[in-house]
């Protein structure tokens, strides 16, 4: 087996690695949102009084488990499969950051739908889906990173319809806030996390007359100076 075999075999292993290393937390978190509801069916129980009331105090532990929380399997199901793809993409591309944005995501989204949803309880991830798929396309955006403006384009390809998500009265019985509010964390996110993680490769570009220099150089030896006498210089 040549080097350059061995070469490709060891960076497809690299890659297949860092692969499923991304889909772990991601594969773990929609794991939990299946055995919740799993276990509030299997105890006839309903935990929607564990999600986010605005403005009430009872209502502050919906911070922490009203991602968790689905009304119903297709809910937790158009939730699952989103949030997954999504967070993968996430830890896969800005593995530096990710843990970060997937974590201030999950908090800042629920703090604001606290502080500023109407008088009900917002349960379910949607909020952080829709937070991620914003930080992802703004960020590539912003970074002007060929690969990343690639995914942001993906995204609005797989998931531009969720837009009507961030409008009052599209969805019946929809948090349309906890959508808004969680679009508008992954923005800030974006803009605060621009410096860290993956950034657009910088080209050095070699003019004419560097190249004209470069081979009067290997021809003669020598390289003018300023005032256009000759200079030797052994290369």
């Amino acid at each position: 087996m040549s080097d350059t075999d061995r070469d490709i075999i060891s960076e497809d292993s690299f890659y297949r690695k860092k692969m499923l290393l991304s889909m772990l937390i991601p594969g773990i978190f929609v794991s939990l949102m299946w055995l919740v509801k799993i276990a509030e069916l299997m105890l006839d129980t309903d935990l929607s009084g564990y999600g986010i009331y605005p403005l009430e105090a009872e209502g502050l532990w919906g911070i922490l488990f009203s991602p968790f929380i689905h009304g119903d399997f297709n809910h937790l199901f158009n939730n699952s499969l989103p949030l997954f793809f999504l967070a993968t993409a996430l830890f896969y591309f800005y593995s530096e950051v990710a843990l970060k944005v997937f974590a201030w995501t999950y908090f800042l989204t629920g703090l604001l739908v606290w502080v500023a949803g109407r008088e009900a309880w917002h349960i379910g991830a949607s909020g952080l889906v829709y937070g991620l798929a914003s930080f992802l396309f703004f960020s590539g955006i912003l970074r002007k990173h060929f690969r990343l403006i690639a995914l942001s384009l993906l995204i609005v390809f797989l998931y531009g319809s969720m837009v009507w998500g961030l409008f009052p009265g599209v969805y019946k019985n929809v948090s349309w806030e906890s959508h808004m509010l969680g679009f508008f964390s992954g923005i800030l996110l974006a803009l605060w996390y621009r410096k860290e993680g993956p950034q657009a490769p910088e080209y050095n570009w070699i003019s004419d007359t560097d190249e004209e220099i470069d081979e009067k150089v290997d021809e003669n030896d020598t390289v003018p100076d300023q005032e256009g006498n000759e200079m030797k210089e052994k290369i």
